[in-house]
């Protein structure tokens, strides 16, 4: 299939590179930055471009994959070309790219993108929405080609998962930071934590997350969170997220009998 690329960021630039190593062309890869445009269009073998009135008609595909308060405007530019447009957004409805064609669907990846590390797409789970079942299908041959992991799931739907995804990736990157932090104001290397993450990351994917949690907050352990508290005293925005999450793990062990 021939496609166009919006969008010059992690998700564009790794979506760029699965449809090109699973045979298909890329016609074009947009950016309003043409630097960003011409690094990804040079590896996928596509030509850049910064302005929607340089697109190429000869695409089967438009793949808009910019930030989600961008998108109504992309999607209506490029309506005027009657082509499948789909957009990346994990957040965004169906309705909105509805609004300026038929031709929509939505081709989320749900997966954590950064430019320097490489990905296994394959294993990359595609959350699919097409505007009628014509385009679901055409979608769903089209996602084959490059993961083994293909979803129908509607708006609603995907909006969950989006949400559920931030708590599952984003929230404990943030935590990692913090951790970081700490340990740099005291001499310590991030690397300590390491297999520690490494462990607890390990045990989700065979356990239910509940059953395998551990620390003084599911021990009760009362006087060890009051000394965590008074090591933070002089951070109080930490103090707030350290309270908030430890009666977050009570609340949902609560009855449970807590793990060694």
């Amino acid at each position: 299939m021939n496609i166009t690329i919006i969008g010059s960021g992690n998700v564009a630039t790794h979506m760029a590179a699965a449809f090109k190593n699973a045979g298909h062309r890329i016609i074009q890869v947009y950016s309003r930055n043409m630097q960003h445009a011409a690094l990804l269009a040079y590896h996928v073998g596509a030509e850049a471009i910064d302005s929607l009135d340089n697109i190429n008609p000869d695409t089967g595909l438009f793949v808009v994959s910019v930030k989600d308060d961008a998108i109504t405007a992309v999607v209506k530019a490029l309506s005027a070309h009657k082509k499948l447009i789909v957009h990346t957004s994990g957040s965004t409805d169906l309705n909105s790219l509805l609004a300026f064609t038929p031709n929509a669907g939505v081709f989320y990846p749900l997966q954590t993108f950064s430019k320097i590390r490489e990905v296994d797409f394959r294993s990359v789970p595609l959350c699919l929405e097409g505007a009628d079942d014509r385009i679901l299908a055409d979608l769903k041959q089209l996602a084959f080609t490059i993961s083994n992991n293909v979803y129908a799931v509607n708006s609603a739907q995907r909006k969950i998962l989006h949400l559920a995804a931030v708590f599952a990736c984003n929230f404990p990157n943030y935590l990692y930071g913090v951790a970081q932090e700490l340990l740099a104001q005291n001499q310590m290397e991030f690397s300590l934590l390491r297999p520690l993450i490494l462990e607890t990351a390990q045990k989700v994917l065979e356990q239910e997350p509940r059953n395998v949690q551990t620390g003084p907050a599911v021990r009760n352990d009362e006087g060890t969170m009051a000394a965590h508290m008074q090591m933070l005293s002089d951070m109080p925005m930490l103090q707030d997220v350290y309270t908030l999450l430890s009666q977050g793990i009570i609340k949902n062990n609560k009855g449970l009998t807590a793990p060694e």
